[in-house]
């Protein structure tokens, strides 16, 4: 495709809330909870904080990273299922904060947990046409869930922004090549108005997440002809703990594989952001020539699967990066996390 990662940056929010403390108020049991799961505990936006903001801190990060001018700057996408705006788009106010200027292309994108990966794949389209030289992705979720749901113990917050750019060897990694699946699977959904999403429970397994993430990752394994053990890391959306080592295992890919990508296992389920924060993650301590696989999630239904050949080790300025900003963290009771959100 001729198109690669120039930089990239994330945020996740100071403050984490633990099962056991949402276990306690339903009278559940946390042991319960984390072994259906898988997660333990979950990153939570402050009470002034929103998508916008996460995104504005990932993308500072992204600009500074690269050492990039956002005057450079020509499309800004933002994928998120938690804008704050019905009508005002989140990329525009994005762009404003940033000073990109005027002449850039926004658009929001919605489609579940996928949405920042279509919109890698509409910026990349851009830069492969020779349309724009440079542009802004974003995943950024404030995610929602109705008090006392199975929801509420993997919903969380965070951001992830990667900027793209002819490939060059300025950039960290190469996009080699994507594959995309969707169909009309309805497991997970909120009508216009209604404040918290509704889904399938375990019918949100087989025919939705296992069924497009496997065929998007098997498509592009074969268009490709490369096989799991051609990849470094390999990096699944993640719902919960267990939806991505399951996927990676029946697609053949090792523990060793997956393992540095899966942040759900520290912050839970930033819903647009969750596979991108885990390439990000890999990124991170990956080195020259390694092949990764990263495929992501959406319901309603769709998959996104990308490989992604690393071009240089990223030593750059990375003081924000994953592994220093999951352990720079504060807990709070599910008091105040209720007010953090608005919910008393």
């Amino acid at each position: 495709m001729d198109v690669g990662i120039l930089s990239y940056g994330i945020y996740i929010p100071f403050y984490r809330l633990k099962n056991k403390n949402i276990a306690a108020v339903w009278g559940k049991r946390a042991s319960d909870i984390e072994n259906s799961l898988g997660v333990k505990e979950k990153s939570v936006a402050n009470f002034d904080e929103d998508s916008v903001t996460l995104a504005y801190e990932a993308s500072v990060r992204a600009l500074q990273n690269g050492q990039i001018s956002a005057s450079e700057i020509n499309a800004i996408l933002v994928g998120s299922e938690s804008h704050p705006y019905a009508v005002n788009p989140t990329s525009t106010i994005l762009g404003e904060f940033l000073g990109v200027g005027r002449h850039y292309l926004a658009a929001d994108l919605e489609f579940a947990c996928k949405a920042a990966t279509t919109a890698m794949i509409a910026v990349s389209g851009l830069i492969s046409a020779n349309k724009i030289k440079t542009g802004l992705i974003v995943g950024s979720d404030c995610a929602q869930a109705k008090p006392h749901d199975v929801l509420e113990y993997t919903a969380a917050s965070a951001a992830a922004s990667i900027i793209l750019s002819r490939f060059s060897s300025k950039c960290l990694a190469e996009i080699i090549a994507f594959s995309s699946v969707s169909s009309d699977t309805p497991d997970f959904w909120r009508r216009d108005g209604v404040r918290f999403p509704s889904h399938g429970g375990r019918f949100t397994g087989e025919p939705a997440y296992f069924y497009h993430v496997e065929l998007s990752s098997i498509n592009l394994m074969k268009k490709t002809k490369f096989k799991p053990e051609n990849f470094k890391y390999c990096v699944f959306h993640m719902p919960n703990g267990k939806f991505p080592r399951a996927v990676a295992k029946r697609l053949g890919f090792t523990d060793k594989q997956l393992a540095p990508s899966l942040i759900v296992d520290h912050i839970g389920n930033p819903y647009s952001a969750s596979s991108l924060l885990g390439l990000t993650a890999v990124l991170d301590i990956a080195q020259k020539d390694d092949l990764i696989l990263l495929t992501s999630y959406g319901s309603g239904a769709g998959s996104d699967a990308f490989v992604i050949r690393v071009n240089q080790k990223n030593d750059r300025n990375r003081r924000e990066n994953f592994a220093n900003q999951v352990n720079r963290k504060k807990y709070i009771n599910y008091v105040d996390y209720l007010k953090f959100n608005g919910k008393i």
